[in-house]
């Protein structure tokens, strides 16, 4: 008989946000993979789960991990777990999960929270069409055209980000879309949880006056707006930029009523 996997989602904060499917699982299974054994240990202890089998599966050790768990899966149940929320949501499990329906092993979601799903709630953006982009690239040059791409299809989308990254994206978002709608939310389900709500310049510029709220995971949500407009400087500068790489001004116009929906 084979096992069965069960994706579980955990809190992403408050411990009380776990559901009693989740608790009932994590206790019948006798193995659980986590992406850091520590983290996993304080959830079950809080909630007096003992006895099982830890197994690390993560980002670097994914590949070798998956083998292990599918040869458990033979005969044995098997919970992931992510360090919080839903795990394969910007997490690692998504190839354990393809490789055991591809096998024949049934998976079973457990779900429950994401931090994108609750900040989108809350946002007082648009739901009924929405995008899930996860982290942004690290370049500026991909951060923009992925900006870009999210701008053109113009709904509601949900981006994780990091406190020493906050800035800078808010920073390029404004430069890709100054008119936007934008609601960060911060520490979500904790103690600290805030939403931050306004233009992108106006986002940018709390954080910048509140440099010790530069803290904990955010989720930011764009809704790019249909009559973004762009400023006299902002055009200026990238003329100056499309002059040195050498285009004509034929081509620097095309460019930019294009980028810019301009005529």
């Amino acid at each position: 008989m084979k096992g069965k996997l069960y994706v579980v989602a955990t809190p992403i904060g408050n411990l009380q946000d776990i559901t009693l499917r989740a608790l009932e699982t994590l206790k019948n299974v006798d193995y659980i993979a986590c992406e850091d054994t520590r983290v996993a240990k304080k959830l079950l202890n809080h909630f007096g789960i003992t006895g099982k089998t830890l197994i690390p599966y993560h980002d670097h050790n994914e590949e070798t991990q998956s083998e292990k768990l599918l040869e458990i899966l033979k005969e044995k149940d098997v919970a992931l777990i992510s360090d919080a929320g839903t795990p394969t949501i910007s997490d690692p499990g998504y190839r354990l999960v393809r490789k055991a329906s591809e096998r024949g092993i049934q998976v079973i979601p457990i779900p429950g929270v994401s931090a994108a799903i609750a900040a989108l709630s809350a946002s007082g953006l648009p739901t009924d069409k929405f995008m899930f982009i996860g982290f942004l690239p690290k370049t500026e040059g991909k951060k923009e055209k992925e900006l870009e791409n999210i701008k053109k299809v113009g709904i509601t989308t949900i981006l994780y980000e990091s406190p020493n990254r906050i800035l800078k994206t808010l920073q390029t978002i404004e430069k890709v879309m100054p008119n936007a709608d934008v609601v960060v939310a911060k520490e979500l389900t904790k103690l600290h949880e805030e939403f931050i709500r306004g233009k992108p310049k106006d986002v940018k510029e709390f954080f910048e006056k509140n440099k010790d709220k530069l803290k904990g995971e955010f989720v930011i949500i764009v809704k790019p707006n249909d009559n973004e407009e762009v400023s006299e400087e902002s055009l200026e500068k990238e003329i100056k930029k499309l002059k040195e790489q050498g285009l004509s001004t034929k081509e620097i116009s095309k460019v930019l009523a294009q980028k810019y929906g301009l005529s």
